[in-house]
């Protein structure tokens, strides 16, 4: 038994942040944030929209276009840094806006490899017959904790939502899934703020810092190497790939690891320019955003991958 995604969906909130509305605030202009990042606009959540409102925007629309109903879900995983409560999961929440009762729901933090994650974990359950239906979610609301004032991240992150529907199939669709974490680089990429620790830095909650060179050169050393341990596992060679669906963080990075690849841009999914950084959403958005624009068509093999705070990191072969 395999699993395959059989439905897509995004959500973005209405409200859109330019590059030039950035310049009043912080010493930086449209073109240095273009040029050093590949981020044009970002979509941010209007004041009381969370991460569970973006999600079951997103969740609708995959159940909308693969013709099921919310009752036909019996798993949810869902990918998120900024969940709406410490608890209930969002998981939980998003499975009551949806009317469901009963089926397993939980929460993933694994900062923006969150949704490759919950992607792994609900392939395993669908395989060995856990589930026939599967939810799988990535979502943000990084504004929420977001330093406006400091020009290292203010620049980068945005809000959205992505989700996925897996079903049980004969022919594989998840061909396989690789996930790696190391804690002790976790001083480059945090939030300065926790339930146990406290939130002192501003008081009352915590806030993004990054240390980006440093970042930069250990995701595109993290990221080279697990594209080869996925395609080695599959038996596979680089132009084998239809489409590259990497985690939009930095156009940068983007454009570094398809090099490697030896994969030309036009055969990359970027919306980086319009989302900015979503961070556990980026994945599953641009994902939705190359089937529905008619890139990514059935039977294509899609390679995703993604970095994230932690240091987390992981992909996933998928045959659409």
């Amino acid at each position: 038994m395999f699993s395959r995604i059989i439905g897509t969906g995004r959500q973005l909130p209405e409200r859109v942040v330019s590059n030039r509305d950035l310049e009043g605030n912080l010493d930086t202009s449209e073109e240095w944030i273009r040029e050093r990042t590949g981020i044009e606009r970002r979509h941010i959540a209007a004041d009381g929209e969370t991460t569970v409102d973006l999600a079951e925007g997103a969740a609708r629309e995959a159940l909308k276009a693969a013709g099921r109903q919310a009752a036909d879900v019996d798993f949810i995983v869902f990918g998120t840094t900024t969940p709406d409560l410490v608890f209930p999961n969002c998981g939980a929440l998003l499975q009551a806006r949806l009317g469901i009762r009963g089926c397993a729901a939980l929460g993933i933090e694994a900062a923006c490899s969150g949704f490759i994650y919950a992607l792994s974990i609900a392939d395993k359950y669908v395989r060995c017959g856990e589930a026939k239906c599967a939810l799988v979610v990535g979502a943000e609301t990084l504004s929420r904790i977001t330093d406006w004032n400091d020009r290292g991240t203010a620049i980068l992150f945005g809000d959205g939502a992505g989700a996925v529907l897996l079903a049980p199939s004969e022919e594989p669709g998840i061909l396989s899934t690789h996930l790696h974490a190391d804690g002790s680089h976790g001083d480059l990429l945090f939030a300065t703020g926790g339930v146990s620790r406290g939130f002192n830095d501003p008081p009352g909650r915590g806030v993004i810092r990054m240390r980006g060179h440093e970042v930069f050169r250990l995701a595109v050393n993290a990221l080279s190497s697990i594209v080869e341990e996925t395609l080695h596992r599959n038996g596979l060679e680089a132009q084998a790939i239809d489409w590259f669906v990497p985690h939009q963080a930095n156009l940068r990075i983007i454009q570094a690891i398809a090099r490697k690849l030896g994969l030309p841009m036009e055969r990359v999914i970027v919306t980086i320019q319009d989302q900015g950084n979503t961070s556990a959403a980026s994945v599953p958005m641009a994902l939705d955003t190359g089937i529905r624009d008619g890139r990514i068509r059935p039977g294509h093999l899609v390679l995703c991958e993604a970095f994230g705070g932690g240091f987390t990191w992981g992909s996933a072969l998928i045959r659409m």
